[in-house]
Order: C-alpha cells, then structure tokens, then sequence
C-alpha cells in the first residue's frame, strides 16, 4: 500500500513555472520603478525578535493579538516569523546605523510574510510583498512620491478598478486628544459595539472604524471624525500631499475612516482597493510613523513607507503572458552508445559557454521524439551528433548539412549574427 500523500500546509502554495514568470515580470517592474526613483533593495531575515513586533506594530494590533507565527528557539528565546516589513526594516536602520547616511535613506523590498488568518482568494499564510521606506524626512513630499510609485507599479502591472483611499491621523498628540472623544462615543453606545471592539476602547478605540459588525457600524457612522481634529500642522501637511497627488494627476477619495492596522502610522494614510477582488478588495497601502524608529531604540526618524501584497496584484491585473526563453540550438543524439552521448554533452557545454541559449535531450527519447520536442521548444537548430561528426539542422528552413561536432557552435553562432 502506497504511503498518503503529504500536502503543503494549509494556507500556503507552491509557486510553479507558469505563476513565476509572471512574479518575475512584477519584480523586474517593481526593480525598474523604484531604483529610479533611488530605493535600495533591502533583504530582513525571515524571523525577528518577537519583541520587534510587540514593541513596533503595537499590542493592540490583530497581527500581535492574533496572527503572529511565535515560536522559541533552543536558548529559549521567543522569535516571530515576519507578518510586516516595515518594522523589521526599521530595526535594520537602526542597527547598522543608517541614520548617519545621507537623509532620507531610501529602500524597497520584496519578502515573504507570514500570518495565521483564514486563508481566501489572494490571502494566504505565506504571502508576499513588495514595499518601500523612505526614512529621515516629515516633508510632504515624500509622502506624495510613496503613493504615486504604488499607484504606478499598479497601473504597470494592469490592476484593474483601482481606487485610492486617502487620510490622516494627524500627530500622536492631536491623535490623543481625538482619542479621548472617540471613547466617550463609543462609551455611550456601549451596548451596540461588538464584543471585540467593546474590549478595545481604552486600548485602542480607532480599531472600531474596521469593524464589519453591523451594530459597531452604525454606531461608528455618528462618531466624530478625526479630520476634523487635526491641529494646524496636521492639516496643513495633508493640505501638502493632496496638492502633490492633484499635481501628479493621481485620483483619490478623502475617508476619514481609514485607520489601517498598525499602531505605528501617524499623519498621512492611504490604501489601495481594486473592485476585482471582491469584498476582499485591498491591494496595498501605507502611511507614514514618525515615531517607530524611536519606539525601537533609534534616533527620532520621521518615517513613510508602503507594501502591496503580490499575489494581490497578480489575482487583480492583467494576466501575464507565459513566454519561454528561445532554445538557438537543441543537440540531439543520432545513437545512444557512450561516445555520442559524451560528444553531444560536451557540445551542449560548449554552447552555453558560448553565450547560447542550449538544450539536449535526458528524456531516452528516439531521434524523431528528439526532433518533435526540439519543435516543441521553438529551437532555432537542432545538431544532430553521431560522435565527431553530426549533422546541422536549420528548423525554420528545412535543411540539413553535414558538419564537424567541434565545428556546430562556431556555426550557429555565426547564422545567429547574420540574422
């Protein structure tokens, strides 16, 4: 009896030939984009101090709360699979001190991240993201850059029906202060909310602007707005970015509901939504955290960054065609005795060296199967080797020559420049 069959785990996917060029596209597009506009490509390791994110995203959060993969390694320290990318490059900052760099430091990634939620269309355990951080810079600027790349790497890739939510939750002090009469709201509506938003009031009562609780929703629809709270400065740095984003024609909606998930974001907010999606519409978003890199023991460091999830993306946008690399030249074996198969192994060598695309047959095919996946693999010539000698076949016209083996690369090589 056979063995049973052992599945990835749930929430997860194996990413095959025919989803990788399509994330090869996004990532050389991603690439393009951002090192244009000066992002470094950064790498964080897969896990962290789980401190990182107690501490950075914030207790209250439903990823600390809930979703984090936590485990504790064999000297008994508790490490956490990433769920975000801004904290863990936040804390690089800090550690190699980059703040001594030339302000902002720029730097963009695309990592795999991890988070225990129930798995949907587009939403996995393991997923990926692509992301940018501009560190060292409370100019407005900055902020209207972050949104107009995410906004172009979106219309890059095709995603259709995007709509750009856009707000601010001011600075952690004018935040307090709206704080207090969000609770007093919610306070007074008490019995409606859900029990979840109900034991996050004193903790963290903005939360209740996502809840999907029909009560907590039509309690939330009479709460006071935090737009309309922001001290001057708040308000006239939002006043900056819309300016920028109407300068760069990027189309946005004002929602003074959106808080995004994180504890960290202060002033500008924003999140992209594609209807393609459904009711699960979010592709990416971000905002800026003036005070995180603070909060991880670094240099007040004004901060903005965004991620946008990659399988997101590619379930929303365009599809990608499917496009094989060109084989110039696919060796064959006229005989299957030990020279010719060494001939043939040496000539594939040769050509790769050469600069060739190359391919030979490990399938035991005969000659005529050789020559039918050759077709198959749209190759340019097929050498035919019988030893020292082989035959050179042109796929496109029909003939075929006789030829030295150490003699078939030489002449490829030569056909391909004049074509």
């Amino acid at each position: 009896m056979s063995a049973a069959k052992i599945k990835a785990p749930r929430g997860t996917y194996d990413v095959l030939a025919e989803q990788a060029a399509a994330r090869a596209t996004l990532e050389s597009r991603a690439r393009a984009l951002l090192e244009a506009a000066g992002y470094e490509r950064i790498e964080t390791p897969v896990f962290e101090a789980t401190e990182l994110f107690s501490r950075g995203v914030g207790q209250s959060t439903d990823i600390v709360r809930k979703e984090m993969f936590t485990f504790e390694d064999a000297g008994g320290r508790s490490l956490t699979l990433r769920p975000e990318g801004t904290a863990p490059v936040c804390r690089a900052f800090v550690e190699h001190g980059m703040h001594k760099r030339r302000l902002p430091v720029k730097l963009w990634y695309l990592s795999c991240f991890f988070r225990h939620e129930r798995a949907q269309a587009g939403r996995f355990r393991e997923f990926w993201q692509v992301g940018a951080e501009a560190l060292g810079s409370d100019d407005p600027a900055v902020d209207a850059e972050s949104i107009v790349l995410s906004a172009r790497l979106l219309a890059e890739m095709g995603v259709r029906d995007v709509r750009l939510r856009l707000s601010s939750l001011g600075s952690p002090e004018s935040r307090t202060r709206y704080r207090e009469l969000l609770r007093e709201h919610l306070r007074a509506h008490e019995a409606s909310l859900s029990e979840d938003v109900r034991s996050r009031i004193d903790l963290n009562p903005l939360r209740a602007f996502d809840s999907e609780h029909p009560g907590t929703q039509e309690v939330m629809r009479g709460a006071p707005q935090l737009l309309d709270h922001l001290d001057s400065a708040d308000a006239e740095h939002f006043a900056q970015v819309r300016s920028m984003l109407d300068a760069a024609g990027v189309p946005y909606e004002i929602d003074s509901t959106l808080v995004r998930g994180l504890d960290y974001y202060t002033r500008t907010v924003f999140e992209f939504t594609s209807d393609a999606l459904g009711a699960q519409s979010g592709v990416g978003g971000g905002g800026r955290y003036d005070g995180l890199i603070e909060e991880l023991g670094g240099p007040p460091t004004p901060g903005m960054g965004w991620a946008a999830g990659i399988e997101r993306i590619l379930l929303a946008g365009d599809p990608m065609p499917s496009v094989a690399p060109a084989v110039q030249l696919f060796v064959a074996l006229a005989d299957r005795d030990d020279a010719s198969r060494t001939s043939a192994f040496a000539l594939l060598n040769e050509a790769r060296t050469a600069g060739l695309t190359a391919s030979m047959d490990l399938g035991g095919r005969s000659l005529k199967g050789q020559l039918g996946h050759a077709a198959d693999l749209g190759a340019r010539w097929v050498a035919i080797v019988g030893g020292k000698e082989s035959a050179l076949r042109d796929m496109q016209e029909g003939g075929q020559e006789p030829i030295a083996t150490d003699a078939v690369v030489h002449a490829v090589l030569r056909a391909e420049h004049a074509l």
